[in-house]
């Protein structure tokens, strides 16, 4: 029944914070685009996209208890890991764990774990060897 996801909804408590771990830290870009509601805010990289949401200002239809700091996401990385660490520590993001040995969605993984700004997790991999 299901062939992908298309999108998913990131709540923050702290919107210029969270633009911009995900667009300088890594390397997303920034769409802002017109609904009814108003204008959006959305992180789009490669064929994916985060739409945001602002705590307090969610738009509707959301979630039915959105949080900041309630996800888990993974991430494969578009340039080798070794990149991503040294890019990581160049601007000072603190890696939590990794990197280790994971299990993907379609092969295993090898990943680092960092945290955005919300404490969000946040685990970026590539194809293990």
């Amino acid at each position: 029944m299901l062939a992908s996801l298309d999108h998913l909804v990131l709540t923050t408590a702290n919107l210029d914070a969270c633009v911009e771990f995900y667009t300088r830290v890594l390397g997303m870009t920034l769409e802002r685009f017109a609904t009814p509601g108003g204008e959006r805010l959305a992180l789009k990289f490669g064929g994916q996209k985060i739409n945001l949401h602002e705590r307090g200002k969610e738009f509707e239809p959301k979630a039915h208890t959105p949080r900041p700091g309630a996800l888990d996401l993974c991430f494969l990385a578009a340039i080798p890991l070794d990149e991503v660490v040294a890019r990581l520590r160049a601007v000072r993001v603190p890696i939590e764990v990794g990197p280790v040995a994971k299990t993907g969605a379609r092969f295993p993984l090898r990943s680092v774990y960092v945290r955005d700004p919300d404490l969000n997790l946040i685990e970026i991999s590539e194809r293990a060897a």
